[in-house]
């Protein structure tokens, strides 16, 4: 399969390291991205860590929901979180390290349990995200004046 889309998302400065998202041909109601490690409490958005985290939890349930509804079965609830581990690399620069996700799904239904239990073996596969995460991106970078 030689299909590739190509979504275009951008920010633009609001102030300090405040950026207001721009997601294309999405149109999401005031999202920003906040690096200026002030108020963690009272921040406008995620910074860029937290938003890797979120995306491969956005990623990895919605995977494993799809499975699910492929199979005509259904869950009751889930939530999930994702552990950042943020440290100094050899060369002292902050880098995310590792990635912890824990899933919590209930499914009341036994018989759908078991054959959820299905999907719980190749959701992973399917998340876009996690696999190009863990197998690297390319990433080229041009900074223009």
């Amino acid at each position: 399969m030689s299909e590739e889309i190509k979504p275009k998302v951008g920010i633009t400065l609001e102030k300090e390291m405040i950026f207001r998202c721009d997601l294309g041909d999405m149109k999401v109601k005031d999202c920003y991205i906040d690096d200026t490690h002030k108020d963690e409490v009272d921040m406008l958005g995620p910074n860029p860590s937290r938003l890797l985290g979120l995306a491969l939890l956005g990623c990895l349930s919605a995977s494993f929901i799809f499975c699910l509804q492929k199979k005509n079965l259904s869950l009751d609830d889930l939530n999930a979180t994702a552990e950042l581990t943020v440290a100094r690399n050899e060369k002292g620069f902050w880098r995310v390290k590792k990635v912890d996700v824990e899933i919590n799904i209930n499914i009341s239904d036994p018989a759908s349990r078991k054959r959820a239990d299905q999907c719980k073996k190749m959701f992973e596969q399917y998340c876009v995200v996690t696999q190009a995460v863990r197998e690297g991106i390319d990433v080229e970078v041009n900074l223009n004046y």
